[in-house]
């Protein structure tokens, strides 16, 4: 199979909705789309298996894979969106302008409740994800291959799409683990639309779960750089394995430092480069990098992946940026960054790329005020050559900027980070030498980029922020810092106060959604709220 970026947007775009995500997760079809016309042949399985990945970039209309009773914008449904709101909003990365229905209020002031429509929402695409990877395992077995006249390399073709499943649902299932902690759990033995309710497993359980999924993949994705773009490899499994490690003691109670070390060197070594302009990370052809910094990415495309969310919301949100500059039909005004944040960069630092113009860099109003703290052009929606991609949508609204979920940078910050913290197997030189290599290309203009580099762990939490801003990361390292609650560190609006104050330390989790609490009697709520 060529799974080029050219044929996952293809495939994207011709895909129907064959499943729903009801609020009780006992996911079943609502409309006359089956099993069996879905699965007659080897082509309704490759657009199955481009369906999975589809529930990453694009979105349904609420009551179909997100239930309208948690939100009716099919816009702000997004998993990318979603994903962002609870892990860079709510931190010193970003302020939120608008206060209408349709927007995530008390995220940035940590004021959510198991109510709040924006965490609801990445809960339920995450089941909806991985209600589809749970369906077509249960479809591509080799009694219904057989049963449909499937064999040779069709069905060999179709089992290797299992691989992509269970990556997916590995990654869904973290996602959940990270921001919600214990959640209910099913897998491919859970028969959809049999009334039985998923269980609810503990962190420590879901983790180890994660960890043997993962690890069988190992032997079974394909070797790393070696995948058509846009489809997880070894590489893939191989970060997730890292980041899981070095969150280990969150999750767990337990620190597996020496872990993290081994799968970031496994991802390090194998053939990834770093992307000599950092500037050209985050623009419309930068499905280019994905044999170099990129380890997996999701795909967009103006024409074909339209969508009010992924990096169309990334591109079109930041605060004051004209369309001019931004490759759109203009601003949402609607994020903003906190100027604690800010003051992490320095004036040699280019990695923030701060928009400044008409606005104010301390963020003294929160909401109603798009001025109010510099926003980034960081997402923008024009190639290296300045020019909008040959798939740019006509009209401006929609982006084709991808989104890396895992690039060689993280590894690098990986690596350094679990040997200062005691792992084993690490190098301090190496890990020094790969936060240089950071700085170097963060400050090029900086002739002792070098110097600037402390292998402590301040500054390397400082340099996540720096290199990794707005990728979906920030919370979850504040939360391993011991930083996200506490009065330790504090920044604009956190905790609803102008100037930051520590929270009740139930808010390094995110409560299960109150919808799902009272329709399954397995799950309890997360201790607080």
């Amino acid at each position: 199979m060529q799974f080029t970026k050219r044929f996952l947007i293809i495939s994207l775009s011709a895909l129907v909705l064959f499943q729903s995500c009801k609020k009780d997760l006992d996911l079943v079809p609502t409309n006359d789309i089956t099993g069996e016309s879905v699965f007659k042949n080897a082509a309704g399985y490759k657009q199955a298996m481009a369906k999975m990945y589809a529930g990453l970039a694009v979105t349904g209309s609420p009551g179909r894979d997100i239930p309208s009773e948690i939100v009716s914008d099919e816009g702000s449904t997004g998993f990318l969106r979603q994903l962002w709101y609870l892990q860079c909003l709510s931190t010193d990365e970003a302020g939120w302008t608008y206060s209408n229905n349709t927007d995530p209020l008390g995220i940035h002031q940590m004021t959510w409740s198991a109510s709040n429509q924006a965490v609801a929402g990445l809960y339920y695409r995450c089941f909806y994800n991985v209600t589809l990877s749970n369906n077509f395992l249960q479809e591509s077995t080799d009694d219904k291959l057989s049963s449909r006249g499937i064999a040779g390399a069709d069905a060999d073709l179709v089992r290797s799409y299992r691989e992509d499943a269970k990556f997916l649902r590995a990654y869904n299932y973290w996602v959940l683990l990270d921001n919600f902690g214990s959640v209910p759990f099913s897998d491919e033995s859970l028969k959809i639309g049999s009334g039985v309710l998923p269980k609810q497993k503990s962190k420590v359980e879901l983790f180890s779960f994660l960890e043997s999924e993962l690890k069988a993949l190992e032997a079974t994705l394909p070797a790393p750089r070696s995948s058509d773009y846009g489809r997880a490899d070894k590489g893939a499994a191989w970060a997730l394995l890292a980041r899981m490690y070095l969150n280990a003691q969150v999750y767990t109670g337990t620190a597996k430092y020496t872990e993290a070390i081994t799968y970031s060197s496994k991802v390090i070594n194998a053939g990834y480069s770093l992307h000599p302009n950092f500037k050209e990370l985050m623009l419309a052809d930068n499905h280019d990098l994905g044999k170099t910094e990129f380890i997996w990415a999701i795909a967009f495309n103006g024409t074909n992946t339209q969508a009010w969310s992924g990096t169309t919301f990334l591109v079109h949100g930041p605060a004051g940026v004209p369309g001019s500059v931004s490759g759109t039909n203009g601003s949402w005004n609607c994020m903003r960054i906190t100027e604690q944040f800010v003051d992490k960069f320095g004036a040699l630092d280019i990695r923030g790329q701060f928009w400044t113009t008409g606005q104010t860099k301390n963020m003294d109003v929160l909401l109603g005020l798009a001025t109010s703290g510099y926003s980034s052009t960081k997402f923008t929606n024009k190639t290296r050559s300045g020019a909008l991609p040959v798939t740019a949508d006509a009209a401006g609204n929609h982006t084709d900027v991808d989104f890396p979920v895992f690039r060689l940078a993280e590894m690098y910050l990986t690596y350094a980070e679990a040997v200062v913290r005691g792992g084993s197997g690490g190098s301090s030189a190496i890990a020094t030498s790969y936060l240089q290599a950071l700085a170097r290309r963060g400050r090029p203009a900086d002739a002792n980029a070098n110097a600037f580099v402390e292998l402590t762990l301040p500054y390397i939490l400082d340099e996540r922020g720096r290199e990794l801003f707005w990728e979906c990361q920030r919370r979850t390292d504040l939360i391993r810092y011991n930083l996200f609650t506490t009065g330790t560190y504090l920044w604009s609006w956190k905790g609803n106060v102008r100037n930051g104050t520590a929270v009740d330390p139930k808010f390094n989790i995110y409560p299960i959604p109150a919808i799902d609490l009272s329709t399954n009697p397995n799950i309890k709520q997360n201790a607080g709220y």
